[in-house]
C-alpha cells in the first residue's frame, strides 16, 4: 500500500458502515453510488477487497478506493 495518499477520518462512534464513509468523505455524490463501489469490489479494507457495503468499520482500519486511503480514527 502506498502511503502517499493517505488521509485520517476522524468518526464520532462505532462501527460506522463503510458505504457512509465513502459517502461522507465526499469520494461518492450518493450512498447508492458508493454501494455501487463496494458491490463492484472498488473498495479495500485494510488492503483486501471489501464487497459488503454495510462492513461495519472501526477505528485503526484503512479504506483504499481510487489512489485514495481513509485511516479511521476516534
Amino acid at each position: 500500500m502506498e502511503t502517499n495518499n493517505i488521509r485520517s477520518v476522524k468518526i464520532t462512534r462505532e462501527p460506522v458502515e463503510l458505504y457512509k464513509i465513502l459517502k461522507f468523505e465526499n469520494l461518492a455524490a450518493s450512498g447508492g453510488e458508493a454501494k455501487h463501489f463496494v458491490a463492484d469490489g472498488l473498495v479495500t479494507v485494510n488492503g483486501k477487497v471489501e464487497t459488503r457495503k454495510r462492513n461495519k468499520i472501526y477505528s485503526g482500519d484503512v479504506i483504499g478506493f481510487n489512489g485514495d486511503f481513509l485511516k479511521i480514527e476516534t
